[in-house]
This record gives C-alpha cells, sequence and structure tokens, in this order.
C-alpha cells in the first residue's frame, strides 16, 4: 500500500457539499491500494503512520507521533498515487488494487488504525471528493509498504 502523509493544523474533506470527514491537528493520509497488497499491508502501514515521528518536541526537533501528540487521521482514498508516469503523458493506474480490493483495504487501514487508538475521519471511496488542508510545516512524507523488507 501507498501513502502519501501530510502534517496538518486542520483538514476537511466534502463530498457534493456535505463534510464527510475533518480533522483539527494530525495527519491527512491520502492512501492506494496496489495490486496484490493484502490486509497485512494494511496493517503494517497503519502501524507505521501512528509511530512515525513527525510532530515536534519540546526542544523543536521531529520526534514524536500522532499518537503522542494526541492527533487525529483523516484518510482519504487516492488511485492516482498508484500513477505510473514514466512513459508518454497519460499517466497509467493499472498497478492499483481492483475496485473492490482497494475499497476493503481502505477500510480495513482506516480501522487498523482506530485499533491503534487513533481518532479517525474518512473520505468516501471512489467518491469525487474536495480535501482542503492547512499544511503544517510544509511535512509530506511518502510511504510505500513495498519499500520494506
Amino acid at each position: 500500500m501507498r501513502a502519501l502523509l501530510q502534517r496538518v493544523t486542520s483538514a476537511k474533506v466534502e463530498v457534493d457539499g456535505q463534510i464527510t470527514g475533518e480533522i483539527g491537528r494530525g495527519l491527512l493520509v491520502l492512501v492506494c491500494a496496489m495490486d496484490g497488497d493484502t490486509e497485512v499491508q494494511a496493517e503494517k502501514l497503519a502501524a507505521r503512520v501512528s509511530k512515525l515521528r513527525i510532530f515536534k518536541d519540546e526542544a523543536g526537533k521531529m520526534n514524536r507521533s500522532v499518537s503522542d501528540v494526541g492527533g487525529a487521521c483523516l484518510v482519504v482514498s487516492q488511485f492516482t498515487l498508484a500513477a505510473d508516469t514514466r512513459t508518454g503523458n497519460r499517466p497509467g493506474f493499472s498497478s492499483a488494487a481492483a475496485p473492490e480490493t482497494g475499497k476493503h483495504l481502505y477500510e480495513y487501514f482506516s480501522e487498523a488504525l482506530r485499533k491503534l487508538d487513533l481518532p479517525v475521519e474518512n473520505g468516501i471511496f471512489a467518491a469525487d471528493m474536495a480535501v482542503s488542508l492547512t499544511n503544517d510545516g510544509p511535512i509530506t512524507i511518502w510511504l510505500d509498504t513495498a519499500d520494506r523488507a
């Protein structure tokens, strides 16, 4: 699975003008299930997101996790993280998981974060969403479970 994390002071997602998820301090997590991913990758990604130390400590160093600072996660599905831009001018998305699998793993990932005692808000899978955020830092981090043993 792939995720793009943005440390935020606030973020929200709207579908058809209605807010479906909104957080204050925490992480906006754009997530994509890749072909071949399973619940194992979703759990590993959730654990990594919950422990990643990208929030400042008292000395101003990035040494605290979203859990440490009492933050929340806004999880938004984004299949475009699977974009293959190696050739041509139009990205290909064939490495993304099939929609049924992608939806299941998106929901499973969100639940895995909740089981790690993180407040989680969500967008709506496959919807046309408007995402707003105030990026804190700015801090943006890319995670991919394929990069880890």
